[in-house]
């Protein structure tokens, strides 16, 4: 034990507990912190250019290895940027922590400059949320917060840091790297698990969730074989399930298959692993009804206080995804279940939408995203921010298993690309591709310098149609024909890029997609630099098989009806 300022003590805590990467935009409020990374080497600190692009980054890279994601931003402003990244991590249920720098102890609650009540500001969107007063309690507190983090339902923690505390010095005990806590089921529940499992005759598994593993991912898939049970990935959970597995079904959600949507409702037994059911993967509670679902429901989920809240199960079960897979593996099917004309049937129904619908113009990002299929080497991760364009990678684009989807359940904005970062820092040798809207990209394109600064040969695709297009399909189909207040003009995307020292490239037409594509990563993996393909595309065209005029059309004859 020696003296230390509060910097060196809270660094030496993140280096015990495994910490390898921050993601921060620097702030005079912490510069005790960021004094100390020099006497740190093992932690690498990733300077961005704005917090919400930091925040994105170390949330992604929760969701990428399931230990919590480290964002430092300076008071106020810093904060109040990084919200979005906490926000989305409570959603998405991703471990990450927060530190924040703020006013000291001495002028606290006067109002002082840039001063918030962070515990106010985030009790909504974060589990836990704390403001250190005392050096000494450093090693206590973060201890604290990574359990927190990663234990039950994962999600961020947003730590306040008052001036005074880390300026301050103490002689204190270091504590040891955190154990996370285990969930696994009860025998019991896993003797009625089997018993319903083995009556079903369509049975049906819904996966999601946060802290999967590899181990965890080819557990559940040897499980879906030897029951016989057809999968689905909940909303933008597409890594947990193998693509190319004979039992994967599909992507449920907004957007999926209307073959999809129907054996949902008929299946007579629905598996709810590590999802929420939300309402996004349910489609407002009607591919599963809330609160008493017509499908008899086994929702297995890490917290006790999720079950039951929504749904009424008829066995829930409180366990982390990694603790029920590895339960999971040690069953045996008691007889023959013969499903295989079940699991056959929703495999080949799935597959069908794979091949690509007719599309108007000359660009068709129908094809566009099943050429990926051919052209993505077998290690890649597609990244997503919200906006329509995303709906395309993930009906086309056959993932294959954990780190090859980074995508928010939130439906957040801007997300795409600091996540591609993120991706890349962790994985060098993946190919990273960013699916991003012309809008969503423009809302932290500031990121590419964070390529150039680290040389990340990442693939950037910026699909240009000029306006708010999920918007502009609300509002034909709300409000048809009166659309106002969507449209916006572009730079040069393709320019952008190049001022950035990478490679950037106008594709208009469907055929020259598949040799551009191939220059763009070439230069990526050659020069480590990014590289960007601007898509540019008819605006009409607005999701997989639907069209604005389409959905307005449609609108129109329903309200003369």
């Amino acid at each position: 034990m020696m003296k230390r300022n509060g910097g060196k003590i809270l660094m030496q805590q993140l280096a015990n507990h495994g910490v390898k990467r921050i993601f921060m935009v620097p702030g005079e409020s912490y510069l005790p912190c960021i004094d100390a990374l020099n006497d740190f080497k093992t932690i690498d600190p990733i300077v961005c250019r704005q917090e919400s692009g930091a925040a994105y980054m170390a949330e992604a890279y929760g969701k990428m290895t399931g230990e919590p994601g480290i964002c430092f931003v300076t008071r106020g402003p810093g904060a109040t940027n990084a919200s979005i990244g906490v926000h989305t991590a409570f959603q998405d249920s991703t471990p990450m922590i927060l530190f924040v720098g703020q006013v000291g102890n001495d002028i606290y609650d006067k109002e002082a400059f840039q001063e918030i009540d962070y515990v106010s500001m985030f009790s909504k969107v974060a589990k836990w949320v704390v403001q250190i007063n005392q050096t000494e309690r450093i090693p206590e507190y973060i201890s604290r917060a990574f359990h927190i983090a990663t234990s039950g339902r994962p999600g961020p923690v947003v730590i306040a840091l008052p001036e005074d505390v880390l300026w301050g010095e103490a002689e204190i005990q270091d504590i040891t790297r955190y154990v996370p806590v285990k969930s696994y089921p009860h025998p019991q529940d896993l003797e009625k698990f089997q018993t319903l499992l083995e009556e079903a005759k369509n049975p049906l598994m819904i996966i999601g969730g946060s802290r999967w593993s590899k181990e965890a991912v080819t557990q559940i898939q040897d499980f879906a074989k030897k029951f016989e049970i057809p999968v689905t990935c909940s909303w933008r959970r597409l890594e947990c399930f193998d693509h190319h597995h004979p039992n994967f079904a599909g992507h449920m959600g907004w957007g999926m298959s209307e073959e999809l949507r129907h054996n949902i409702k008929n299946a007579d037994l629905v598996i709810a692993l590590g999802t929420r059911l939300g309402e996004e993967t349910t489609e407002i509670y009607t591919a599963i009804e809330s609160p008493s679902p017509k499908q008899k429901l086994i929702h297995i989920h890490p917290s006790p206080s999720e079950l039951n809240s929504v749904y009424d199960a008829e066995l829930s079960i409180a366990a982390s995804v990694k603790d029920f897979a590895m339960a999971a593996s040690t069953l045996t099917p008691t007889k023959a279940l013969s499903r295989e004309a079940w699991v056959t049937k929703l495999r080949n129904e799935h597959l069908a939408t794979l091949k690509p619908l007719a599309s108007n113009g000359a660009m068709s990002l129908d094809t566009l995203s099943s050429q990926m299929n051919e052209l993505l080497p077998e290690d890649f991760c597609i990244t997503v921010g919200a906006g329509n364009y995303a709906l395309y990678p993930h009906r086309y684009i056959q993932f294959n298993g954990l780190g090859s989807s980074l995508a928010p359940t939130v439906g957040s904005m801007g997300y795409g690309l600091p996540a591609a970062i993120s991706c890349k820092l962790e994985n060098p040798d993946k190919t990273v591709v960013c699916y991003a809207g012309d809008g969503c990209f423009q809302m932290n394109l500031q990121e590419l310098g964070v390529a150039l600064q680290y040389n990340l040969g990442i693939v950037i695709l910026v699909f240009n149609n000029g306006i708010w297009g999920t918007i502009r399909s609300h509002q034909e189909r709300e409000f048809p024909g009166r659309p106002i207040a969507l449209d916006f003009m572009n730079p040069n995307f393709a320019k952008l890029c190049e001022s950035y020292e990478g490679y950037g490239e106008i594709v208009d037409k469907t055929e020259d997609f598949k040799a551009a594509f191939e220059r763009a990563l070439a230069f990526a993996n050659e020069h480590h630099r990014p590289a960007l393909l601007e898509i540019r595309y008819d605006s009409n065209n607005i999701a997989p098989g639907e069209t604005l005029m389409g959905i307005r059309e449609k609108s129109l004859d329903a309200h003369k009806a």
